[in-house]
């Protein structure tokens, strides 16, 4: 297995000068490769000598300091965000901009990166800002109720574009269970009825009844893959709305891919991210053993699981961001930067929904006043 380059030091910075005249080179979603956003010069990305993603073993990781990792190339430096905490990655040479989410503005000094366990693959974006907003548009559309505001963010292209970390595990499971099956079976029940006259009478009636029987057994199972999310700026429901990731399409990390948009920081490390993996995997493996276990009905009173041959990949998946303050409350909107799902938060226009019920009250007078006049 390939070993992970080990740093103290951060590097000095790739940086993308348009040969044509000197401007930033910003990834571009639609030709996959690097353009320029004045002149127009595009750029291909050579995928040079990374051109594999390696799973790690996570074993030998967590038998290391953490720490001891790199910096990501191109994001030398970092500042903590006052508002709600993330650690945003910068661009080098970009002293000050805003958290993409909160909008707080980062006015704290950019300090040196702490080194981590960089990302080593990435899905670049496939959808750039303005078919972002097409997907936000359509979204706010069948919203009901929402403020006019909230119509502004997406027309002021108020959408930035995110790298967010995650892991990926695998993991072979080996599970041992203890807990019942139950069998359904049908029976004959004899019981007294007492009729309108007084007089009782026999009747039968056919019922389920379930026979239980103690059960053990073993599942295994191999996870490929499990995503967990390593931040802490989005709600995981806002993050579960966005979909499913085309994790296949993985390509070998390259700094060029996070031109122009943000980085965030890990905020759930390596240990906890796995920890996180392994609730999702109980899951599953609930599933399995209650399958197993088979019959009518399951108990599971006791399941466990030894994980083993465990893998990691540390990687950014793309997602635009938009953020908006209602009502001195802060709502989050995120659009997949590959599929175009959208995922938020909506707040509610309490005026609309009021001249709404004051429409509906009036109709129904006028109503009343109609039907009480021609009755006249």
């Amino acid at each position: 297995m390939k070993e992970p380059t080990v740093t103290n030091a951060p590097p000095a910075g790739r940086k993308f000068p348009c040969p044509q005249c000197g401007a930033r080179l910003d990834f571009d979603p639609n030709s996959r490769g690097m353009a320029c956003p004045y002149c127009g010069y595009t750029q291909k990305i050579e995928r040079g000598d990374a051109a594999e993603i390696v799973e790690r073993d996570f074993e030998d990781y967590l038998s290391r300091e953490e720490a001891k990792g790199s910096v990501i190339e191109g994001r030398s430096t970092e500042t903590k965000c006052p508002g709600c905490g993330a650690v945003v990655l910068l661009e080098d040479k970009i002293a000050t901009d805003r958290c993409p989410f909160c909008a707080t503005h980062l006015e704290t000094k950019p300090e040196v990166a702490r080194a981590m366990i960089p990302p080593e693959s990435v899905l670049p974006f496939r959808l750039d800002l303005r078919k972002a907003r097409d997907a936000f548009d359509q979204w706010l559309n069948r919203l009901w109720f929402a403020p006019s505001a909230l119509k502004r963010v997406a027309n002021l292209g108020q959408l930035t574009g995110v790298y967010l970390p995650y892991w990926t595990y695998d993991s072979m499971t080996y599970s041992f269970y203890e807990g019942e099956r139950g069998d359904d079976y049908t029976d004959t029940e004899y019981y007294t009825e007492t009729l309108p006259d007084g007089r009782t009478e026999q009747r039968s009636r056919t019922v389920v009844r379930t026979s239980w029987s103690s059960v053990s057994g073993e599942v295994q199972h191999f996870f490929d893959d499990v995503l967990v999310c390593g931040s802490k700026s989005v709600p995981a429901d806002l993050i579960a709305g966005l979909g499913d990731w085309d994790l296949p399409k993985l390509e070998p990390f390259k700094p060029d891919y996070l031109s122009g948009f943000k980085t965030e920081r890990y905020a759930i490390g390596l240990k906890n991210g796995f920890n996180q993996a392994k609730d999702l995997m109980a899951k599953a493996i609930d599933g399995l053993v209650r399958r197993d276990i088979g019959g009518d009905h399951q108990r599971v009173t006791s399941v466990q699981t030894r994980h083993t041959a465990v893998t990691f990949k540390p990687l950014l998946l793309p997602m635009w961001v938009a953020v908006y303050r209602y009502e001195e409350r802060t709502f989050q909107i995120l659009v997949n930067g590959r599929t175009g799902r959208v995922s938020g938060y909506r707040p509610w226009s309490w005026v609309k929904i009021a001249l709404l019920v004051l429409g509906i009250a009036l109709a129904v007078t006028l109503v009343v006043i109609l039907v009480a006049s021609l009755g006249q």
